[in-house]
């Protein structure tokens, strides 16, 4: 009966051990993902930053272009009006000449 006796709580106690093992392996997991978790969270947060920065020199980039694009209107508009008006000066000589 001993004999059984000190059988049931060996097994009993390598279960608690080995119980006990799986526990602190599970703990120990949990604290590196939540290690890799942190160094994650710092890296996006890294990475908006720049997202932002980019984000901010495109727009200025295409709001500039768009100045750009605005001044290049304006001069090809004042060009076609000259161009416009020497025509016109041009058919008004060359009417004048057909009379003669």
């Amino acid at each position: 009966m001993p004999l059984e006796l000190y059988a049931e709580y060996g097994v009993l106690g390598v279960v608690v051990i080995l119980f006990c093992y799986m526990i602190m392996n599970l703990m120990k997991s949990q604290n590196e993902q939540t290690d890799d978790l942190e160094e994650i969270k710092q890296s996006i947060h890294k990475m908006e930053s720049v997202q932002d920065g980019v984000h901010g020199i495109v727009v200025k980039l295409i709001d500039r272009w768009n100045t750009s694009d605005d001044k290049a209107d304006r001069r090809h508009d004042k060009t076609l009006e000259q161009i416009n008006g020497l025509t016109d000066d041009v058919n008004f000589l060359k009417g004048r000449c057909e009379k003669r």
